[in-house]
């Protein structure tokens, strides 16, 4: 197992070179600097990562070198004023967990604006040129839930299946995860509306998707349990696979993500409690928050390595 893994390592470590990367390769990133997130989404975009979270007018965090990170400027200054006119009583600012991506030439935010507790939210969209150039453009709004909906407008996920078609993964609660088809061009919903993952335990926490193609599988990643308490916090991330990107979406053990179905991906440790809000990134690393028992709770980024077994499996 040791040579196996010495291997594996070296050979990592020569793809990462042959990539222009300077960072050393292992399954945990070892991270400093500002890793204060909640809900993070990440992107590279030449040499520097980039990470987007929950938090005033969009929280960004960016690193050169993938290891030591710093915070930028945030992507609102001020709100846009569609925000209130279809949540009245958010808190001014407060926006949560992004999702970027590039696709078709730009790249693309997608965030929420929400009530806590409510499902009375709306999911947002921005566009820039780049990541680096800025002068993001307000797109306006993607979908909104009033409260009398099933379903909540929340944790969006830009999703790009294998024929380079865009949907729209989201969800919290209720009846939990959907997915949307997208307009290339608008790049807002114009199809039907799949249900694609559920809990009927715990009251129902089942949320922030997240969708990754590899080897004729869509792989589903979605985070369950008791979110936001700190230490207190029993988040943990579990997934699913389909062969289909509206699913049936299945666990290992051939149970449906749509009858509490799901196989726990990581739960936490004795340091980082409640991991979740995860981002899948190329189907090859995983970004997630956790709350760290060894400084009072605070959430913080986490980025680790997917590792795929030979049955197609993920782990770390």
């Amino acid at each position: 197992m040791k040579r196996k893994f010495g291997i594996l390592l070296i050979v990592l470590t020569v793809m990462a070179a042959a990539l222009g990367e300077t960072r050393s390769y292992a399954a945990h990133w070892e991270l400093s600097g500002d890793v204060g997130v909640h809900d993070p989404t990440i992107i590279k975009e030449g040499s520097s990562w980039y990470v987007f979270s929950t938090g005033p007018g969009i929280q960004v965090l960016r690193s050169d070198d993938g290891a030591n990170f710093y915070r930028v400027p945030q992507i609102f200054l001020n709100a846009p004023s569609w925000w209130k006119t279809h949540v009245p009583n958010q808190n001014p600012m407060d926006v949560w967990a992004p999702d970027v991506k590039s696709y078709n030439g730009k790249v693309w935010l997608y965030y929420s604006v929400s009530t806590f507790g409510k499902n009375v939210s709306a999911i947002g969209l921005a566009s820039a040129s780049s990541v680096g150039a800025g002068s993001w453009k307000d797109e306006g709004m993607v979908l909104a839930t009033n409260g009398t909906q099933d379903y909540n407008a929340i944790d969006p996920e830009l999703v790009i299946d294998a024929n380079g078609d865009p949907w729209l993964a989201f969800g919290s609660f209720w009846s939990g995860l959907k997915l949307t088809k997208l307009d290339k061009n608008t790049m807002k919903p114009t199809g039907s509306l799949y249900s694609i993952a559920r809990r009927t335990i715990n009251d129902g926490a089942i949320e922030a998707p997240s969708i990754t193609y590899r080897n004729g599988y869509y792989y589903l990643f979605a985070s369950v349990d008791k979110c936001c308490s700190g230490v207190n916090s029993t988040y943990k991330i579990v997934y699913g696979r389909s062969k289909n990107i509206t699913g049936p979406y299945v666990d290992k053990n051939g149970v449906s993500l749509m009858n509490n179905g799901g196989t726990v991906l990581d739960s936490g440790n004795a340091r980082w409690k409640g991991p979740g809000g995860q981002d899948v990134y190329n189907s090859n690393l995983i970004v997630r928050h956790a709350y760290d028992a060894e400084d009072g709770g605070n959430p913080k980024l986490l980025i680790s390595d997917l590792i795929w077994d030979s049955g197609g499996w993920p782990s770390y």
